[in-house]
């Protein structure tokens, strides 16, 4: 595990009409993250953004993808 997985373990995520799905950014808190993904999904584009936490042992599992589902 690298530092950057350790303080910033909050992914904000997009998908596509298409199905791909990329990484928007890594941030250190669930509310950094949240708040960004909120913003992009204000938008009105067809994109989903959610938000994950990634690698912590024994952490949180994250919010899930777009279908609710977690991990």
């Amino acid at each position: 595990m690298n530092d950057s997985t350790i303080t910033l373990p909050w992914l904000v995520v997009r998908q596509d009409d298409n199905g791909n799905r990329y990484r928007v950014g890594r941030y250190a808190t669930r509310a950094e993250a949240q708040k960004i993904a909120d913003s992009l999904g204000e938008r009105g584009h067809k994109q989903l953004y959610w938000v994950e936490c990634v690698g912590q042992p024994g952490g949180p599992a994250g919010s899930g993808g777009p279908d609710g589902a977690a991990g």
